[in-house]
């Protein structure tokens, strides 16, 4: 496969991978014990890597959430546990989750490898919400820091992808109702923005660009570690049913 076809056809399984430990059960009971519940804890322990920063800052970041609701659950939140504390739980939440469902797995060496030459070509600039996520300790365990590996990987396209829906003129609430219509008003609109047919084409453009901006972090692997990210971005997906 070419560093394109890479991209495509790893994103859909990193995409759906990298955030199935936001919600689970453990992660939801952690968030109790430290007082936030499940949205709170997922607005700052996501968010948290940037620091206690204004929630301006979150907005920007997150790219899809209203101004009202990100700053109704960041100011909320970080009243009960610092957002860079936070952060460190929410990321040990995603470490043990990767130990429960993928512990075992024997490509995980070699994806590790891969993902991390992959992430380390990456200049950050711009991608703010990757460089925090990026920028935290990795743990040693091979299933843990294969999945936290993915969450990198996806907020790396999370964040490349924001930079392309802004570049090419998209408003990201428009982005955001386009591609998740049902979801509107839950995150915090109070109605479904005006779409038009320039809006859809130039968000096709954005998916194009975002995956033309994620060719260098394939190209920067070797032939060997190419099938080594693929295999393993495509068993970690099985193992978690994506």
């Amino acid at each position: 496969m070419t560093p394109l076809e890479i991209v495509q056809q790893t994103a859909p399984i990193i995409n759906q991978a990298g955030n199935r430990f936001y919600f689970d059960a453990a992660t939801m009971e952690r968030g109790k014990e430290l007082g936030l519940d499940g949205f709170r804890f997922y607005f700052l322990g996501r968010g948290g890597v940037l620091g206690d920063v204004d929630p301006a800052v979150i907005v920007a970041a997150f790219g899809y959430f209203s101004p009202g609701v990100v700053e109704l659950m960041w100011d909320s939140a970080k009243q009960v546990v610092a957002p860079r504390d936070a952060a460190r739980e929410y990321l040990a939440c995603a470490d043990r989750f990767g130990v429960a469902k993928l512990d075992g797995i024997d490509v995980l060496e070699a994806f590790n490898d891969a993902a991390e030459t992959a992430i380390a070509s990456v200049d950050r600039s711009a991608l703010s919400l990757f460089a925090g996520i990026a920028a935290e300790p990795l743990p040693d365990h091979p299933a843990a820091r294969a999945y936290r590996n993915i969450c990198i990987l996806r907020e790396l396209r999370g964040s490349v992808h924001l930079l392309a829906i802004v570049a090419t003129g998209v408003s990201p609430v428009v982005a955001h109702a386009i591609r998740r219509p049902d979801d509107v008003t839950s995150f915090g609109w109070e109605s479904t923005p005006d779409i038009s047919d320039e809006d859809r084409s130039r968000l096709d453009v954005a998916d194009e660009l975002t995956d033309r901006l994620l060719v260098p972090s394939i190209e920067a692997l070797t032939d060997a570690q190419r099938d080594a990210y693929v295999t393993g971005i495509e068993v970690i997906g099985a193992h978690l049913d994506c």
